[in-house]
């Protein structure tokens, strides 16, 4: 057990928060306002971690702090002994210890593929595939290229989307043309390195695991997947330069390579990260007593 001293954790405790609040405190101000932004937004209305609970700083198991005064600022699932406080993993239910053997799994089935990078994006054309512009999710903007033009281009591509949580947004006419039917049951066998939704996801595989893992992983992956969703709503068909979103023009070569020489250097910073989390979450498990899930 490694015991940080006040002034060691407070520090990192600060500059976790700092990472974090100003994306947190935009979209305070946004929603204050009754203002709408599909690309930031989405890390707080997709993801269900609240912007409380991501300022919340944890160093995971394996800690002890010293002087602290109250546990709240801390959260639930801590125990104080004297003058340090511990995380209990005790107090770990049953769900939060199956999904941290479920996320390994996933993990280590995603690192053990090699990444695709041929999808361009479209799995946001095809959910605006033969859709009415009325009933479009973020029809407050406008779409770069009329439907007609939109539907023609998609009729000319090859979809091969591997992520479950995009398929299942895909209009009920793109669907079919998918080259494979991803579904929650299957994710395990179809995720791979290369995909964004898969890197932005670590995000969420990571803050299922709070507060039994560091959070520095998991604002770490927080502010990928902030750069991520920039990058798959400037793909988009939708018209974003009223939000400052140049858009990535895959509907061209020139665009499709851009997209992909992006989508390269995401992956590898999520592989990093991936890497991080699959130690630390491998840390949780050696210390959970299975019989007991």
């Amino acid at each position: 057990m490694k015991i940080l001293n006040s002034s060691d954790w407070r520090s990192k405790a600060k500059s976790h928060s700092e990472k974090v609040l100003p994306w947190i405190e935009e979209f305070r101000f946004r929603r204050a306002r009754g203002q709408v932004h599909p690309v930031a937004d989405f890390l707080f209305t997709y993801y269900s971690f609240r912007p409380g609970q991501l300022t919340r700083w944890s160093p995971g198991i394996g800690f002890s702090l010293e002087e602290v005064d109250s546990t709240t600022q801390l959260g639930n699932f801590w125990k104080r002994d004297k003058n340090l406080v511990t995380l209990d993993l005790s107090l770990m239910g049953g769900r939060q210890k199956r999904t941290a053997f479920w996320i390994y799994e996933l993990m280590k089935s995603i690192t053990s593929r090699s990444g695709m990078y041929k999808c361009y994006g479209l799995h946001e054309w095809a959910m605006v595939y033969r859709v009415p512009t009325s009933k479009l999710r973020h029809s407050q903007f406008p779409l770069r290229l009329s439907p007609e033009m939109i539907n023609h281009f998609l009729d000319q591509q090859r979809l091969c989307c591997s992520h479950y949580d995009a398929v299942r947004f895909f209009s009920p006419l793109a669907r079919p043309k998918n080259i494979s039917n991803p579904t929650f049951a299957s994710r395990i066998a179809h995720e791979q390195p290369g995909c964004l939704h898969t890197n932005m996801d670590l995000y969420k595989w990571a803050y299922k695991m709070s507060p039994w893992i560091s959070s520095e992983i998991i604002s770490d992956a927080f502010l990928l997947a902030a750069k991520i969703r920039d990058l798959d709503m400037r793909a988009s068909p939708y018209d974003l330069t009223s939000l400052g979103c140049d858009p990535v023009r895959i509907e061209t070569v020139e665009g499709r390579n851009e997209y992909e020489r992006v989508q390269r250097i995401f992956a590898d910073e999520a592989e990093l990260i991936r890497e991080r989390l699959v130690e630390a979450v491998e840390r949780v498990i050696s210390h959970i007593d299975e019989g007991k899930i």
